[in-house]
């Protein structure tokens, strides 16, 4: 498999992951699925789930983002397996609390 090179940033995989975690009426927290096809410019969205658990375990250790497994917050060490994604109580993921 080739480079893709219109493949996003991982800047801009973390800006995306926390604009889906704070949009209006989103639910509570949100699956790395919906993020990866909010920034795929093709129908490969799957290529990008590696670069949002990357971005996600990021913003989640700067605590600007929770991780859940299991309905549960998680520590980005512990996590494993199927996750989702939301924004720490009360906040915007702008600034760590």
């Amino acid at each position: 498999m080739t480079d893709n090179p219109s493949r996003p940033s991982e800047e801009a995989v973390e800006a995306a992951i926390l604009s889906v975690a704070s949009q209006p009426g989103a639910a509570r927290t949100v699956t790395p699925e919906e993020v990866a096809r909010s920034v795929a410019t093709g129908t490969d969205w799957q290529s990008l789930l590696p670069s949002v658990r990357r971005g996600a375990l990021r913003l989640a250790e700067a605590g600007r983002l929770v991780l859940y497994r299991k309905g549960k917050p998680v520590a980005p060490a512990d996590l494993r397996g199927v996750y989702r994604l939301g924004l720490p109580p009360g906040g915007d993921g702008a600034t760590a609390p």
